[in-house]
């Protein structure tokens, strides 16, 4: 959290709106100018009045969000890889590519969750657990 006069701040400039949604969702309030949006509908703030490391953030669109929700163009930029945004900076922005799907969707991470990768092996292990034997008694 921040300072109580930043917080308020933060309040007349983002409006009642968007100020509980930034509680509820990032846990602080953040005022910036709207750099771009993706295809996914994430929008992209910066702010360089803010502390080193802070200025930029994204406001996802799902609820439910997921980090690879982030294009790779807008990832670099968010992570502070790249200087100019994926909408200012062609290089960046994202192209369809041939054996793509038209319509814009993401392969969510299933770690944790049993949807998980797991890899089968079939080379037989080379530690073997030792299993007693107990012989009858007479």
């Amino acid at each position: 959290m921040s300072t109580i006069t930043r917080t308020l701040g933060n309040f007349w400039r983002v409006g009642f709106k968007d100020y509980f949604h930034q509680l509820n969702y990032i846990g602080d309030t953040k005022a910036g100018t709207l750099i771009g949006t993706d295809r996914f509908g994430n929008k992209y703030f910066e702010n360089n009045e803010e502390l080193p490391l802070r200025t930029r953030w994204v406001d996802y669109k799902k609820h439910d969000f997921d980090p690879a929700q982030i294009e790779p163009g807008w990832h670099a930029w968010i992570s502070y890889v790249v200087d100019k945004a994926p909408s200012q900076d062609a290089t960046l922005a994202y192209k369809r590519r041939p054996w793509e799907d038209t319509d814009a969707k993401t392969i969510p991470n299933y770690t944790l969750t049993r949807g998980a990768y797991k890899p089968y092996s079939t080379v037989k292990s080379k530690i073997t657990t030792w299993e007693p034997t107990a012989v009858a008694r007479n």
